[in-house]
Order: structure tokens, then C-alpha cells, then sequence
């Protein structure tokens, strides 16, 4: 098997760490044999969408192939936090606002239809970033994360549901690595009625779920156990009938992001490429602007 499409990738033009120009992500897409693919960077609130319009003027500066998409990371947030900062009362932090907010505030994202419409937006990921508010116990981190997960399943802008159940920033081992808390141990700690909960509200809408690998399948922060649970996870959602799509999250300077291994995991469990999501090449005459 070899991997065909990516539909999760950074630019330098995200608020985080991803540092890579897309000319370069254009021309080694070619070398590694990627031919359907998109960047998606982020948002976390309203505040980044200045990186967005600079994302889309680097994008078009490539004049882009049809198979070359332009695509956007949201990240659940909080209607709580998006009304604070709207009112101008937290200045502009990168990330939002990650606490001080009301347990189970109502998940939002911090994007429109209009912003979709004028940003030239072709699909949107969304992702469970953070926990909203809930105290730092596993058992309220798996409620909140799967809350959020239905939440992003059910939102009627967002195409595919970003690396469920990634976690990082607390639990952390003193060398970096991410052993233990919340599910990196045992997986099998997210109640399977959750999963299936899950795929039927993504059948439901319509939805793809992505097959993540620098986050999760590929993490090196990540126990080696986690990886043949998530991949039952992923052969569980196959088994339901949930479109899947494939995400590389590179946040690279250079796109080398190992696909091979990956293929190989993927073929363990019979997820082929061919069956893989994919946005069909946008038509000869369609020019993006």
C-alpha cells in the first residue's frame, strides 16, 4: 500500500510551532507521491484569523493544482471564552482562554459560513485541542473529550473530525513523554458505548474521521501500546461504516513525514488508500482566488 492524500498539514503560517513555506510543501508533496492534499491551519479563536488571510495569499501565491486544496484547523473551544474575548476583555491570547471558564460551557467554534465563504475555505478539520474547563481527572478528561468529539461530529461546518482523542500538556513525564493519564496506557479506559456513540453520530452527519499519524499513530511521546489499541480504534470505526481520512498534522519545517510505516499499520488492519477520503480535484476552469 502507499499513501496518496493528506488532508492535515501546517504552514508557518499557523500560531504554533509548524514553521514550513508551502512552496516547499508543494514541491516535496510531488517527491514523496502525494497527490491529493490540503493545509489546514490553525484557528483557535477569531483572533487568528489574520494567519488565515496570510495562509490564503501564500496558498494562491503557489497557484495551486486542482488536487492542491485550501483547508483550516478549528479548535473546540468555548461560547463563553468567544463572547469574552469579543468583548475585548482578555486582549488576544494565542490559545484562548484555557480556564477560569464554567464546567461544561457549551462548545463552539470560532469560525462562519461567511469566513468559509470569503476565505475561499474548501473543508474545515475540527479538532478537541484541550479540555474545556473540567477538573484534570482521567475520568472527567474522557467525558469532556467525548462531549467535545459529538459536539465537532454534529457541527454542520466541520467535514472531519481531527485526531480523536490526542492529548498532550498534562501527565507529562519529566523526559517529555506522555506514558500514563488520561488513556495512553490502556486505551480501553474510553468506555466502548463512547466509540460507538461517536461513529454512529459521524454516519449521521456525514462526517470523516481522520487516521492521524504524527499525533497519534506516529507520536514518539506516546507509549508503544497506544498505537496497536488506537489502531483496533480505527479498525472499529471501519467496521461501523465511517468514511476515514488520512492526516499527516506536519508541523514540520520540511514535509518528512514517515508514510511508509504508516502504510504498513494502515495495511495491518485493511484500510487501503483507495478507500481513503479524498476531495475530488477542483475543475480546469475553477481558479482559486
Amino acid at each position: 500500500m502507499k499513501i496518496t492524500s493528506d488532508w492535515h498539514i501546517h504552514s508557518h503560517n499557523s500560531c504554533d510551532s509548524a514553521c514550513m513555506k508551502m512552496d516547499d510543501l508543494v514541491r516535496e508533496a510531488r517527491e514523496r507521491g502525494i497527490l491529493d492534499y490540503g493545509v489546514t491551519d490553525h484557528v483557535h479563536t477569531r483572533d487568528n484569523l489574520p494567519d488565515m488571510l496570510a495562509s490564503r495569499r501564500e496558498f494562491l501565491d503557489t497557484a495551486p493544482s486542482p488536487r492542491f486544496h485550501f483547508g483550516i484547523e478549528v479548535s473546540c473551544v468555548s461560547r463563553w471564552e468567544l463572547e469574552k474575548l469579543a468583548r475585548g476583555e482578555h486582549g488576544s491570547p494565542t490559545y484562548g482562554l484555557r480556564e477560569g471558564g464554567p464546567v461544561a460551557a457549551e462548545p463552539a467554534i470560532a469560525i462562519t459560513s461567511e469566513d468559509i465563504k470569503s476565505l475561499g475555505i474548501e473543508y474545515v478539520i475540527g479538532g478537541t485541542h484541550w479540555p474545556l474547563y473540567v477538573p484534570f481527572e482521567p475520568e472527567a478528561i474522557i467525558r469532556d473529550y467525548h462531549r467535545q468529539n459529538m459536539f465537532l461530529a454534529t457541527h454542520p461546518l466541520v467535514d472531519i473530525i481531527a485526531h480523536p482523542w490526542w492529548w498532550m500538556g498534562h501527565w507529562q513525564d519529566e523526559d517529555g513523554r506522555y506514558t500514563t493519564y488520561p488513556w495512553l496506557d490502556d486505551f480501553s479506559r474510553i468506555p466502548t458505548s463512547m466509540h460507538d456513540e461517536f461513529a454512529a453520530a459521524a454516519l449521521q452527519h456525514n462526517k470523516t474521521v481522520e487516521i492521524n499519524l504524527d499525533a497519534c499513530l506516529l507520536n514518539e511521546g506516546y507509549p508503544p501500546t497506544f498505537a496497536p489499541q488506537y489502531l483496533e480504534y480505527l479498525a472499529a470505526l471501519k467496521q461501523h461504516g465511517v468514511s476515514l481520512g488520512l492526516g499527516s498534522d506536519c508541523h514540520h519545517e520540511h514535509y518528512d513525514v514517515d508514510f511508509d510505516i504508516a502504510a504498513g499499520m494502515l495495511a495491518s488492519i485493511a484500510i487501503a488508500d483507495e478507500c481513503l477520503w479524498r476531495l475530488p480535484p477542483r475543475p480546469e476552469t475553477e481558479r482559486p482566488t
